[in-house]
């Protein structure tokens, strides 16, 4: 990843702060120069527009979220506790952003939506790959499974409710479909071994 300059970070704050609150589509380069106090000239020191912000911003979230997961999944005992450690990261990682920010990247700003793909067939797909093999070795996943297959299916499923307008109404939450389909996935994969572990995490996580 690339080594974020203090004022850049000032300004990407700030900026994630507006996308937060308005979405990105509406926030301009004046709103953000008005919401730091500062003048545009100053910002254009460290950005070309609007599109390298935003590209820039979606490479530090990619970096904290990275940071998020992989201690996340260092200190989990098994798949099981990874995946909803995992679902715990979801709730953070959506608690700090407006999901309709996902849709408008995919939409509006394919160069930095082109980073969350890489991000999600490089190292969610071999995080998730590595998993699902501890977990055939560990008794918790079935080894009747494709591994290749189902990893594959997993992750475009992610990005399906990120960027799908199907998420973005009234009747349904990103956040929640995001769990759902983590859940699904996991009830899908395991042995009865592993369904057992499952129970006992959702009991442990409900109380």
């Amino acid at each position: 990843m690339c080594r974020i300059l203090p004022n850049k970070v000032k300004i990407l704050t700030a900026v994630s702060e507006l996308f937060t609150k308005y979405g990105v589509k509406a926030i301009t380069m004046d709103d953000i120069a008005k919401h730091l106090s500062m003048s545009k000239k100053t910002i254009y020191q460290f950005f070309k527009d609007k599109d390298d912000v935003v590209i820039s911003l979606v490479k530090l979230k990619i970096s904290e979220n990275k940071t998020l997961i992989e201690a996340s999944v260092a200190k989990s005992k098994n798949i099981v506790e990874e995946m909803f450690g995992t679902m715990e990261c979801m709730r953070i990682i959506f608690s700090r952003i407006n999901p309709v920010f996902f849709y408008e990247i995919s939409k509006y700003f394919p160069n930095a939506w082109v980073l969350f793909v890489e991000f999600k067939n490089g190292f969610i797909l071999n995080s998730l790959k590595e998993s699902l093999k501890k977990g055939q070795e560990e008794g918790y996943v079935r080894n009747d499974i494709n591994i290749e297959l189902l990893s594959m299916l997993r992750i475009e499923m992610l990005e399906l409710a990120m960027k799908g307008e199907l998420f973005y109404n009234e009747k349904f939450n990103l956040l929640d479909a995001q769990l759902q389909i983590t859940e699904h996935f996991l009830h899908g994969v395991c042995t009865l071994k592993g369904h057992k572990l499952i129970n006992k995490y959702k009991n442990i996580n409900e109380n």
